[in-house]
């Protein structure tokens, strides 16, 4: 005999401001050598990178993550390419773990690099989602309750015990939801709008009908 039973599918989240920042820094020089182009990338890397050790930031934060030498050129007609220098880069992955005034510890290393400094993406997030992830799936599995309830009124029942239980894996991964809120900034840095870190879960549950 087959048990009645309802099945449902329950939908949660949870939100909390992120408590780190990835930046990605790059130092570009051009230069009519190779040999000077890559010696001032490496004076201004190290300049970059001292700043943000004196902001506090520690080694284990600090990575490179790209480092070259290519030749810059330019279209002459009747003469195709020609090269007219070099272009030395290095880029720095920088995770910043104290979101007190991000935007001074930023502003301090492009005034170390210079105009030799590009910034690239900007990465907030959370250095541990297990919290969050947690009271996304019991907001998930409330939502399920809720639904099999009311299927069960609508039919005549009442729920009875659970039958199966299966997270489903295609919810949504963390994702930053912009809010009015922005780190305190001094007139030399630029502010940060840090916004919220934002987990979903999604649930199925098969609740036997009594």
């Amino acid at each position: 005999m087959v048990t009645p039973s309802v099945t449902v599918l329950g939908q949660g989240s949870a939100s909390a401001t992120p408590d780190l920042m990835r930046v990605t820094v790059t130092v570009e020089v051009r230069r009519p050598d190779v040999a000077g182009a890559f010696a001032r990338a490496g004076v201004a890397a190290r300049a970059v990178s001292a700043a943000l050790r004196d902001a506090g930031v520690a080694d284990a934060d600090l990575s490179t993550t790209g480092l070259g030498v290519q030749a810059d050129t330019v279209w002459q007609e009747n003469h195709g390419q020609k090269v007219v220098g070099y272009l030395a880069s290095s880029t720095l992955s920088v995770t910043l773990r104290d979101l007190s005034d991000p935007g001074r510890v930023i502003a301090d290393c492009v005034a170390a690099g210079g105009d030799d400094v590009r910034l690239g993406g900007l990465d907030l997030g959370l250095a541990d989602q297990s919290d969050l992830l947690a009271r996304a799936r019991e907001a998930a599995y409330a939502d399920a309750r809720a639904k099999a309830e009311q299927y069960a009124r609508l039919s005549g029942r009442a729920l009875g015990a659970v039958l199966e239980v299966t997270e489903t894996p295609d919810a949504p991964g963390p994702r930053p939801m912009l809010r009015a809120m922005a780190a305190p900034a001094s007139d030399a840095s630029m502010p940060v709008e840090r916004g919220e870190s934002t987990v979903a879960a999604s649930v199925r549950v098969c609740w036997a009908l009594a």
